[in-house]
């Protein structure tokens, strides 16, 4: 996935108010939206390095859109997690995601499930079983590991259920990690932060549902999908 054009870089002073970042750069000082509603927690603390897109939408409010930071040590990451669902349909419909091949059709944001939930990917052929595919974007990493999420999420302990649920009428179910730091090389359950998450996941995996990674080549030109990572337990 290309930014088109390419991104423009200043320096994060802090983000407020969830949706809200103060980014400088030498002629000025201005705010901008981050379309990330999870903690951040590593992704945005202030001096980091800050990428901005633009849009030419006159009716938006803030101009100005975070896509990227960079951390102290040089990591790239990708804070707007819309990112992570159009990669993850790039990667299957470019074969990259070998797991995901040999459907006829692919469909985004199905409504799905007896908790009223909405797949990321519902992939379909006459010869197999229906495919949903729940994508997360995994940002944190701790002491040299990725987890996911960040803090306690209500909604993806939904998910979980709903994949649970899948995989019992007798269909597939796949749980998608898309890595968005370059400094993540496995992934694992946030059991310190979200322990029902952690043991809904163990459940999910023993129920049938699929649990994989990949994580990405980042950069202010573009994001290209990279390779399979390890998925440990927690």
């Amino acid at each position: 996935m290309k930014f088109t054009p390419k991104l423009e870089q200043a320096t994060l002073i802090k983000r407020y108010k969830r949706f809200l970042v103060d980014l400088e750069t030498p002629n000025k000082q201005f705010t901008v939206h981050c379309a990330n509603t999870g903690k951040m927690t590593g992704c945005a603390d202030p001096g980091f390095k800050a990428f901005y897109s633009t849009s030419d939408n006159p009716k938006r409010k803030y101009a100005h859109s975070l896509e990227l930071t960079q951390n102290l040590a040089g990591d790239l990451i990708c804070v707007n997690t819309a990112v992570a669902n159009k990669l993850a349909i790039e990667g299957i419909e470019q074969g990259v995601i070998s797991e995901l091949q040999g459907y006829a059709q692919l469909q985004p944001e199905v409504k799905y499930g007896q908790e009223n939930s909405r797949i990321d990917v519902l992939l379909k052929d006459e010869l197999k079983p229906l495919c949903y595919v729940e994508v997360k974007s995994v940002t944190l990493l701790e002491d040299g590991q990725g987890y996911f999420p960040d803090t306690q999420t209500v909604r993806g302990q939904k998910h979980l259920r709903e994949l649970i649920d899948i995989t019992q009428q007798g269909h597939r179910a796949v749980l998608l990690f898309m890595v968005m730091h370059t400094g993540i090389e496995s992934v694992k359950a946030a059991a310190h932060l979200d322990p029902k998450y952690a043991q809904l996941l163990s459940e999910a995996q023993t129920a049938g549902v699929e649990v994989i990674a990949y994580n990405c080549q980042i950069s202010p030109q573009e994001i290209i999908l990279n390779y399979k990572i390890p998925v440990l337990s927690s």
